[in-house]
């Protein structure tokens, strides 16, 4: 059972992503207030409709693994601990003085490492299984994330990481959350990572016809609740916060972002890649979230949306919004930030998650990013510009994925800063 005294500060943030790693520079990502959506690099993305990404620049295994170590890890792997290793760093935690039996990690992905299977599978085809990396049926299983997580780091509390596609950093999140709140660990790695940007997984998304195909402006392709949005844009990254109890993070003096008040969990039972057409599921997974701080609906002062800019999931989140949120709908913060960086699937979810924890420290809520024309179906407070100065007490990030699944978090303002 869950100890409801057992209260969960954030005390670190470490985020790999295209407008930024690490806080500072995602800090000044968000008040650019610009996409860094751009042309595709990775690969020729000439045989498909879609030619634009979120990619992360300049990252370098090496600046956070052993060299050694370095070469056996896939990019999904490398993000996974190089995230961590900022989040611990943020937090100022320094593990060689603590109990790691205290200590787990929690993570999240779509699709793992199935980009490495992709590139393995080509040199299979071209040079037979000799040519074929040796490390293939460790980078490729979705737990290596967590697992790499935990033994660089030598922490053998709770440990899984989920699959439930562009929810799954939200539920990484709140799974830790549980465990520390029954007592399983006292600080918990939470997060997700992905790294998708390969042909065939590119690909896949590009036969359903979900992404847009802005080529000629890939800065504006990804626009949440637009009027001309016209799909998502993929992107990759990593996001992972230390979430922990708030009595030792005190008693240590961590720095505070936030406190994690609630998380909400549902399923649509509905549709593979369709949202629930009446939201009421989404709308049920938020109020779970504000259920268990104890508030209600018109006590949320921000909302970090999913906002995927497909032109089904953002009126149907809209309408999910409003459904449970009432009048306070027309009022309420809102913004969708992928319009900064896409939809990183799995990892989009901690990003978010990070991206309110920030908000809520720094007093100031970032804009929707290119959203110049908002859709009459969306009809939010959304924010726009150059996003404004707020100090709300709750703020509420949303993450839904296929197969129907809708998951909440809710953030809680940390007094005396």
């Amino acid at each position: 059972m869950t100890n409801p005294q057992r209260r969960i500060v954030v005390t670190g943030i470490g985020m790999i992503s295209p407008i930024g790693t690490g806080v500072a520079e995602v800090r000044a990502g968000l008040r650019r207030a610009t996409s860094a959506v751009t042309t595709i690099t990775r690969f020729d993305a000439s045989q498909f409709r879609t030619h634009v990404a979120g990619e992360v620049k300049g990252f370098h295994a090496t600046d956070f693994i052993e060299a050694r170590r370095a070469k056996r890890l896939d990019l999904y792997s490398a993000y996974s601990i190089a995230a961590s290793r900022l989040a611990l760093d943020d937090a100022a935690l320094d593990l060689q003085k603590e109990d790691k039996e205290r200590i787990g990690t929690m993570m999240g992905s779509a699709l793992g490492g199935v980009a490495k299977a992709e590139a393995e599978y080509g040199n299979y085809t071209t040079g037979g299984l000799r040519n074929v990396d040796p490390s293939l049926a460790l980078s490729v299983f979705g737990g290596a994330s967590s697992c790499n997580i935990a033994i660089d780091f030598g922490v053998c509390g709770p440990n899984s990481t989920n699959g439930m596609s562009c929810a799954s950093g939200a539920i990484a999140i709140g799974d830790a959350f549980r465990a520390i709140q029954r007592g399983d660990a006292d600080v918990m790695l939470a997060g997700s990572a992905e790294a998708p940007l390969a042909p065939l997984c590119f690909g896949a998304f590009a036969i359903i016809r979900a992404m847009s195909t802005r080529n000629d402006d890939p800065a504006g392709a990804s626009r949440p609740f637009d009027a001309d949005r016209d799909g998502f844009v993929m992107a990759e990254g990593a996001a992972v916060l230390v979430l922990e109890e708030r009595t030792r993070a005190l008693a240590r003096g961590a720095p505070i972002y936030a406190e994690l008040a609630g998380f909400g969990i549902t399923n649509d039972a509905h549709h593979m890649t369709a949202p629930r057409p009446d939201g009421s599921q989404a709308a049920r997974a938020m109020s779970q979230a504000l259920a268990e701080a104890h508030i209600g609906p018109g006590e949320v002062g921000y909302i970090n949306a999913h906002g995927s800019s497909t032109p089904l999931n953002d009126p149907t989140e809209t309408g999910a919004i409003r459904r449970l949120f009432g009048a306070h709908a027309a009022t309420v913060p809102v913004s969708g930030t992928k319009g900064y960086y896409g939809h990183a699937l799995g990892a989009s979810g901690a990003f978010e998650a990070a991206i309110c924890a920030l908000a809520t420290r720094d007093q100031w809520l970032p804009p929707t990013v290119n959203l110049r024309d908002p859709d009459p179906a969306c009809d939010l407070a959304l924010l726009r510009g150059e996003g404004c100065a707020a100090d709300p007490e709750y703020l509420l990030s949303n993450s839904f994925g296929f197969g129907g699944i809708n998951a909440a978090l809710l953030f809680r303002r940390v007094d005396g800063r």
